[in-house]
């Protein structure tokens, strides 16, 4: 099975893009940014615990997303992570096929391009790499890069920082729900943690394409770091709000099982990657996910008179099996649960 790559695609020169990375006209009609709107993301300091309960809940309830600072991940592991990630896509490319994932399957670890199996679909500017890190039962680092030398190290530790960051996010975000402080995280499980790095590379026709299809995340909670090249977009009221790259910033994104363990309170963020003519732009998209037998459902205590349950309850290996069939297309699997759409 052939595998094209963007990076090298984008590397040869060409002066248009090939046809099937051309987003069809409606995908990107309604463009707009932080500069054009009145809205902008929520930006949110971690260490300031007396509007925590404030400023959470509302970013959650009409974003779903924020950017989050003073999370104590330090600085310079966030340089680590991007300047490793970097090092890897500027490798030659026959070192990095040695880890290249398999096609085939989607979700599988390793360096790819194309994250669905199936044949038809518009293809999206992005190559990347996904490591499998939680449980410890999935790490294999010998399945990493080692190159730079001290790829593996680093993703280890970003992998544990990240843990302890996103498990502290979900007790705040329970509490904020008036459910107890480990309910979430309860009802997630054994966490099933993967951390992506994503290399999307400069375009001669930027407006005809886009790095990452419009999507809201399947799991729980995904915790991301760009650089400083613009690109990330969220979804707000029928608008596309640019998400600005704040150094050492990180942009947390609630998944779709979060909608539904809140019933509905709190929403998945529907967002995007796009791309430019000049720069190449890299991020890091750590995702917190429950194992795939898991049973995912509305929290009882939120379901009451007047509050019926909105979704059905799901195992959620069947809800990512799923995602991979249709495909990444707005908020079409989650909304497949509602009991009254």
């Amino acid at each position: 099975m052939e595998v094209h790559r963007v990076q090298a695609l984008a590397e040869s020169g060409l002066s248009q893009v090939p046809p099937q990375y051309i987003q069809p006209t409606p995908s990107l009609r309604t463009t707009s940014s932080s500069s054009s709107s009145s809205s902008s993301v929520p930006l949110i300091d971690l260490s300031s615990s007396s509007s925590l309960l404030r400023h959470i809940p509302a970013a959650c309830k009409d974003w779903g997303a924020f950017q989050l600072v003073n999370h104590g991940v330090p600085d310079r592991l966030l340089d680590s992570i991007r300047s490793v990630g970097l090092g890897f896509f500027g490798s030659p490319i026959e070192s990095r096929e040695t880890f290249a994932c398999d096609p085939r399957r989607p979700a599988s670890e390793g360096y790819g391009s194309k994250m669905l199996s199936k044949s038809d679909g518009v293809l999206d500017w992005r190559d990347y790499f996904d490591h499998h890190t939680l449980p410890l039962s999935r790490r294999d680092p010998d399945r990493w890069p080692d190159f730079p030398p001290n790829y593996r190290e680093v993703i280890v530790e970003y992998s544990e920082h990240m843990k302890v960051l996103a498990q502290k996010l979900l007790g705040i975000i329970s509490r904020s729900l008036g459910l107890g402080d480990e309910y979430i995280q309860d009802a997630v499980g054994e966490v099933y943690q993967n951390i992506t790095i994503s290399y999307y590379p400069a375009c001669p026709q930027p407006e005809l394409v886009i790095g990452l299809q419009p999507h809201s995340d399947m799991g729980v909670i995904t915790l991301l770091v760009q650089d400083d090249v613009g690109g990330l977009e969220v979804l707000k009221d029928g608008e596309w709000v640019l998400v600005e790259p704040l150094k050492d910033a990180i942009v947390v994104i609630l998944a779709d099982q979060m909608e539904i363990i809140s019933n509905g309170q709190y929403i998945s963020a529907q967002h995007r990657a796009t791309v430019n003519t000049n720069r190449a732009r890299l991020s890091v998209a750590t995702f917190y996910d429950p194992s795939k037998s898991r049973k995912i459902f509305p929290a009882p205590k939120l379901v009451k008179e007047g509050s019926p349950a909105r979704y059905r309850e799901v195992v959620y290996g069947d809800y990512v099996s799923s995602w991979y069939s249709t495909g990444p297309d707005g908020r079409r699997n989650l909304d497949a649960l509602l009991i009254q759409p």
